[in-house]
């Protein structure tokens, strides 16, 4: 177990690529029919990060990049580059419907919410309370901007996933089955789950950290 874990609001710059890599890891299976081979996909993200989309979890001492929580709000996600992005990394012909599929991918807050992007933690430091951390951050910040709820969807392959959710408040609101998304994506159906967000006094601005001793 680490000793000390530091979330920090924002991805630090020079870490893109290993954010990349991280998100990748979690969830290339996903995104591969869109994004992919993976050093592709890896490339496509690290160059179109939004830095303020983000509360990542620091190694202690070395600072390295060891978990990312990414959220979509304002109109902006962890992970940007539109169509003419796409278009221009992989052509035309490939391109076209690759973002058929992002569309699918696509969710769009509703008023008074903050969706997130997913949680990824590096394989070495799973089960040290990584996740649950990044969580409690990502909910200091939809409540500092005035969010009622935050929501995540989770795929039936990910079990654990799911669980470390409703450890945290999340609870399942719907289940969309996709059966015409298994052989593309590998998953077929996505459960929409909801955290209601208390009023949060004082948190911390951007770029603030917060060490939690483990």
């Amino acid at each position: 177990m680490d000793a000390a874990t530091v979330i920090r609001r924002g991805v630090p710059r020079c870490a893109e690529e290993r954010v990349a890599e991280l998100y990748w890891e979690a969830f290339g299976r996903k995104l591969g029919a869109a994004l992919g081979p993976a050093e592709h996909g890896r490339a496509f993200i690290a160059r179109h990060i939004h830095h303020d989309r983000a509360a990542v979890a620091l190694a202690p001492g070395s600072g390295h990049v060891v978990g990312v929580a990414g959220y979509h709000l304002g109109g902006r996600g962890l992970i940007g580059g539109g169509a003419h992005d796409v278009l221009s990394s992989y052509g035309l012909f490939n391109g076209l419907p690759r973002l058929a599929v992002l569309a699918l991918l696509e969710r769009t807050p509703e008023p008074g919410e903050l969706v997130m992007d997913g949680i990824a933690v590096d394989p070495a430091h799973r089960g040290a309370g990584i996740g649950g951390l990044l969580l409690t951050e990502i909910a200091a910040v939809a409540a500092e901007h005035g969010s009622t709820r935050v929501r995540l969807d989770v795929i039936d392959v990910n079990p654990r996933a799911r669980a470390l959710y409703e450890r945290h408040g999340f609870a399942a609101v719907r289940t969309e089955r996709t059966p015409y998304l298994r052989a593309l994506m590998g998953f077929g159906a996505v459960t929409t789950m909801h955290r209601a967000v208390p009023d949060h006094p004082g948190g911390g601005a951007p770029g603030d950290t917060l060490e939690q001793q483990r």
